[in-house]
């Protein structure tokens, strides 16, 4: 397995994450505004996108999943709680004003707890984490987890917007805090961090 960090895309400046099969077989974990770019990068590594797994349903996430899907073939996947916005661009903006055109995406595939998806030899694990948006999951693969927008190096994701949820999420950082071993996290926004620096550094995880 090889994984590939994007450029931060979008006006968020929103990561995404390329995860290598040895068959050469890719997912993309998220899926920000510059679908040209992630295509370039999918040519310049030479991998073929198996699919898009959403860690929630955000514009700044999902901007780009329904052109990919379009023009690669490939499965989207997002928890249930987070479908109707992936199903719906509008209401992904979540009370954002000045937010561009975000397409719906006519396909995507509902996951749940502990569901298992398959790419190839890699297997991610899905972990629902509410508390950013109904629907916020982190995938975790191997010793790696993609936590989203619920945890950050040395902080976590809004609960300020719509579908945010304080006590939920102080629930579902608990879940991760209890996760057995150190995990590399490759975060939705800023840099990767571990999760033992995150229990030990980060104020929300102590």
């Amino acid at each position: 397995m090889r994984i590939f960090r994007l450029k931060p895309l979008s006006i968020c400046d929103t990561n995404s994450y390329l995860v290598v099969s040895e068959q050469d077989n890719a997912a993309l974990i998220d899926a920000p505004d510059d679908c040209e770019y992630i295509l370039e990068q999918l040519r310049f590594y030479n991998v073929t996108l198996k699919m898009i797994l959403l860690t929630h349903g955000h514009f700044d996430h999902i901007g780009a999943a329904a052109d990919l899907q379009e023009k690669t073939g490939c499965e989207v996947y997002v928890h249930e709680d987070d479908l109707y916005m992936v199903q719906n661009g509008d209401l992904s903006k979540s009370g954002f004003p000045g937010i561009g055109v975000i397409k719906s995406v006519k396909n995507a595939t509902p996951i749940t707890e502990d569901d298992i998806i398959k790419l190839d030899e890699v297997e991610f694990d899905v972990l629902h984490t509410p508390g950013h948006t109904p629907g916020s999951v982190c995938y975790i693969t191997g010793s790696v987890m993609f936590s989203g927008d619920t945890l950050f190096a040395r902080s976590i994701g809004r609960t300020d917007m719509p579908g945010g949820d304080m006590a939920k999420m102080e629930q579902s950082l608990e879940k991760i805090k209890d996760l057995g071993g150190d995990l590399t996290v490759y975060p939705g926004h800023m840099t990767p961090t571990t999760l033992d620096t995150e229990r030990r550094a980060n104020p929300y995880l102590r």
